[in-house]
């Protein structure tokens, strides 16, 4: 797809934003970064998220350590993909990570662990955030709670652990995802 999109993008009236190596797209995060530091006071142990590109991952944890720099950050990936941790690509049901092969612009030395989460893990844990929280959100949404909770568990009850809905349960609604 990646050398399709190239080939395309060299057609007249035709453009390629090659998102997997665009380096502006992380410093769009900084921003994300600083509302977060700003809403809590600076009350921040913990950055938790999911990765496809990285970019949000490293925009937002530069931005955080700028203020924090012992700010714990953990990447989520999926379980049956996880190939930051070193294990081979597969098939998974987390739409938008996992891409099965690590991103061009992913900086390994600026997260402190990977965790993963099974693609069921990530879609109970969506379903629970909509049915409890009132939460409408989706599976990348829901490994990145899942994953926070494990964070959280291991810092303990006084750590702010921070984590981001990342997309909406309306995209899902074709999938089974919300049919039970």
């Amino acid at each position: 797809m990646i050398e399709t999109s190239r080939v395309i993008s060299q057609k007249p009236s035709h453009w390629w934003s090659d998102q997997l190596n665009n380096r502006d797209a992380i410093t769009g995060y900084y921003p994300l970064g600083e509302e977060i530091w700003n809403q809590l006071d600076g009350k921040v142990d913990a950055f938790v998220q999911v990765v496809g590109t990285a970019h949000s991952i490293h925009g937002t944890s530069k931005s955080l350590r700028k203020h924090k720099p012992d700010v714990h950050v953990t990447t989520v990936e999926p379980a049956e993909s996880a190939v930051l941790s070193g294990k081979p690509t597969g098939s998974h049901k987390i739409e938008g990570i996992g891409i099965g092969f690590i991103p061009p612009l992913w900086e390994p030395d600026q997260v402190d662990e990977i965790l993963t989460v099974t693609t069921e893990e990530a879609k109970t844990m969506a379903r629970r955030l909509a049915r409890e929280e009132g939460l409408f959100a989706g599976t990348s949404s829901g490994a990145n709670v899942v994953a926070a909770i494990r964070v959280a568990k291991t810092l303990g009850p006084q750590a702010t652990v921070v984590t981001i809905m990342v997309d909406s349960g309306l995209r899902y609604l074709s999938t089974d995802l919300y049919r039970q």
